[in-house]
C-alpha cells in the first residue's frame, strides 16, 4: 500500500483525499495476489441509500456537486430527457439538471465483483470508472443495430496521440429503453506491479453482464481510458461515476473483494 501511497504524492486534492481515506477506511496493505480469485469478504454496499456519505465530488471541473438521494426516478413523461426525481432514500441522482461533477467513492477495489444497478434518460450518456482509471459505458443505446464502444456495457476507449484509441464494444446490444431499471455485473482483476511499481500485468475485465447478457469477455486494458481520476494506474482504487452528460441514476451499488 505505501508503494502506491507515494505513487500519488502530490497529484492534487482529489487524489490526496483518496490516498487519505486508504489508510482510514483498513483497506488491504497488500496488493492482490495472483492466485485464482475467489470471494474473500461479503459485498459492500457503497451507497447507504440516505446521503453521500463516503462520496466525494471529483474536482477542478467547474461543476456544483448536486448527487442527491431520492425515493424514485422516472423518465419525465413531458420531455424524456428529463427526471421527475420524488424526494426521500434509496436511489442516487445526479441532481435535477442531470450535469453535475463526477462522484468518486471512499472504497478502494483491487480484485473484485461488482453488481450496480442504473437507469437514464433518454440520451443520456455516464459511465463507471473502475480503479477510478478505466470507464465500463453507460449510454441510452436502446434499439440501435450495431454499437461501438461508447454505447451501454462498452469499455470506452484510451486517449492516444491526441485521439480516441484501443476501445471495446459491447458484444451485443443488450441495453433497456430509457426510464427502465438496468444491471452491471462486473468481474474485474486489478493491474499487478513489482517491488519497484512497475506494472507487470494489464487490467482485466474478466466478464462484463450487461442485464444479464455477457457484452465482455476477457478483455485485457492495455492503459487507462479516458478522462480517469488518477494521473497513473495503480493496484487499488475507487468506483467513479460519471455526472455531466444527461440525467442518470444508480442504486443497489456493491462491490465484492477477491483475493
Amino acid at each position: 500500500m505505501m508503494r502506491w501511497l507515494r505513487r500519488w504524492r502530490g497529484t492534487g486534492i482529489a487524489v490526496a483525499c483518496i490516498g487519505t481515506l486508504a489508510l482510514a477506511t483498513g483497506c488491504p496493505k497488500s496488493e492482490p495476489s495472483d492466485s485464482k480469485p475467489g470471494p474473500v469478504a461479503e459485498a459492500v454496499e457503497l451507497f447507504n441509500g440516505k446521503n453521500l456519505d463516503g462520496w466525494f465530488a471529483q474536482e477542478g471541473h467547474g461543476l456544483e456537486n448536486t448527487w442527491m438521494p431520492a425515493a424514485a426516478i422516472a423518465v419525465d413523461p413531458a420531455d424524456a430527457t428529463k427526471f421527475v426525481i420524488t424526494d426521500g432514500e434509496g436511489v442516487l441522482v445526479n441532481g435535477p439538471t442531470g450535469r453535475t461533477c463526477n462522484l468518486y467513492c471512499e472504497y478502494e477495489h483491487g480484485d473484485c465483483e461488482v453488481h450496480i444497478e442504473f437507469m437514464m434518460a433518454k440520451g443520456s450518456n455516464s459511465g463507471v470508472y473502475f480503479l477510478g482509471c478505466y470507464e465500463l459505458q453507460i449510454l441510452d443505446s436502446y434499439g440501435k443495430d450495431e454499437v461501438g464502444y461508447s454505447d451501454c456495457g462498452g469499455i470506452y476507449a484510451r486517449w492516444i496521440d491526441e485521439k480516441e484509441a484501443d476501445g471495446h464494444a459491447p458484444l451485443v446490444n443488450a441495453s433497456k429503453a430509457p426510464g427502465e431499471w438496468q444491471t452491471f455485473d462486473v468481474t474485474f482483476r486489478a493491474p499487478r506491479f513489482d517491488a519497484d511499481d512497475k506494472k507487470i500485468e494489464n487490467a482485466r475485465f474478466v466478464k462484463v453482464l450487461l442485464n444479464d447478457t455477457l457484452v465482455q469477455d476477457d478483455v485485457e486494458l492495455n492503459g487507462q481510458t479516458r478522462a480517469p481520476l488518477l494521473p497513473e494506474e495503480g493496484p487499488r482504487g475507487p468506483l467513479m461515476l460519471q455526472g455531466d452528460h444527461g440525467p442518470v441514476a444508480f442504486r443497489n451499488i456493491r462491490v465484492t473483494p477477491l483475493e
